[in-house]
């Protein structure tokens, strides 16, 4: 196998080892302008993501753990993850998809988050390296596992353009009549993983409603507007300006973690809805996803207590995601686009990660 080195200094050899007589290997995508990104296939983990700043140093720009023992042993299991089957909430742990009613392990509060117990997050993808740029993992869900119903075959293809965007694209097929949420739960500082706070990020998003949701994270009522409250984003505002008014949503996530319903001229279409940008970096992201909602977390439950990347700690609020995604409880509202997937459909979605620097 033999050891190589990262441009973000990770070494290849601490991540290999054989789970259930699978290999478990890190593999590096590389770009004609420097830019890096090495992907797990133990949950399909974005591990690092290595682009140039305004001043052309090469920044290491999501969290993550330097070994696949401490990935295996995380406090943190979705870090970089592609969650699934359901990512984000099923409420107690319970749908009913043709009359028939299914329960899900309960795994966060009284609900179940990111497929259960054993969620994609954990489990080992099949790879195959089609050149220094496309990666492409595929995992097949048995019928049952962690209570869904199908046979799920789930392909994720990761691009890294000259553009330095990273492309994933999701496609799954079903056996039987299910229900599937797939996202990436990379978890990003744009001043470098590793930065103790991400307050003083520039954020935008393209929405002007978001989900309210109760204290355990599950969406009630309608559709509640931005405008005029701490969740408003359409124009740029830190992300620190406002995380600790007294308002209800941020009182009971702690900080930002709800879905924005993001704007569409159609479903489906691949559009704009993102942005972040560092002032100590000049890095920009701009996030573009065919999914209706996208799930923005502060890390609000992140502890600092343990050693990630080159030494690094990650505090509370050191990072934020932009979790692309349909809605938590999807299968529960049927208000809601739905999450459905049946034998004979293919579920497509894509999302764009376009990084640059101002």
């Amino acid at each position: 196998m033999g050891n190589t080195k990262t441009l973000s200094g990770l070494n290849s050899a601490d991540f290999e080892k054989q789970i259930g007589g699978k290999e478990i290997k890190l593999c590096v995508l590389t770009n004609k302008q420097g830019a890096e990104v090495a992907i797990l296939n133990y949950g399909a983990k974005l591990v690092s993501i290595v682009v140039p700043d305004k001043n052309g140093n090469k920044v290491d720009v999501v969290t993550g753990h330097p070994s696949i023992e401490e990935y295996l042993h995380s406090e943190e299991p979705y870090f970089g993850a592609v969650c699934g089957r359901y990512a984000n909430r099923i409420a107690k742990g319970r749908f009913e998809l043709d009359g028939v009613v299914y329960n899900l392990p309960i795994n966060n509060g009284p609900n179940s988050l990111h497929g259960g117990i054993k969620g994609f997050n954990s489990v080992v993808w099949d790879i195959e390296k089609q050149d220094a740029q496309i990666l492409v993992l595929t995992y097949t869900s048995a019928d049952g596992e962690e209570g869904y119903p199908g046979k799920l075959k789930v392909t994720v293809t990761c691009r890294l353009s000259e553009k330095n965007e990273l492309g994933i694209t999701y496609q799954a097929e079903t056996d039987k009549p299910t229900v599937l949420n797939l996202t990436n739960h990379s978890y990003f500082n744009l001043s470098g993983a590793g930065d103790p706070y991400i307050g003083d990020h520039l954020l935008t998003i393209n929405a002007d409603y978001y989900l309210s949701t109760d204290d355990t994270s599950i969406p009630y009522g309608p559709k509640a507007e931005v405008a005029g409250t701490p969740m408003d984003f359409r124009t740029p505002h830190e992300v620190g300006e406002r995380i600790n008014e007294p308002f209800e949503a941020l009182i009971f996530g702690r900080g930002y973690d709800h879905t924005y319903i993001l704007n569409k001229v159609k479903p489906d279409e691949l559009s704009y809805c993102a942005r972040v940008y560092s002032p100590k970096t000049g890095i920009v992201l701009e996030v573009f996803t065919t999914q209706p909602g996208v799930q923005l977390y502060t890390g609000n439950w992140m502890t600092g207590n343990f050693v990630g990347k080159n030494g690094q700690r990650y505090p509370e609020k050191a990072a934020l995601c932009l979790e692309t995604q349909h809605f938590p409880n999807s299968p529960n509202e049927p208000d809601y686009p739905t999450t459905v997937l049946r034998p004979g459909e293919t579920f497509v979605s894509d999302t764009v990660f376009k990084f640059s620097a101002e």
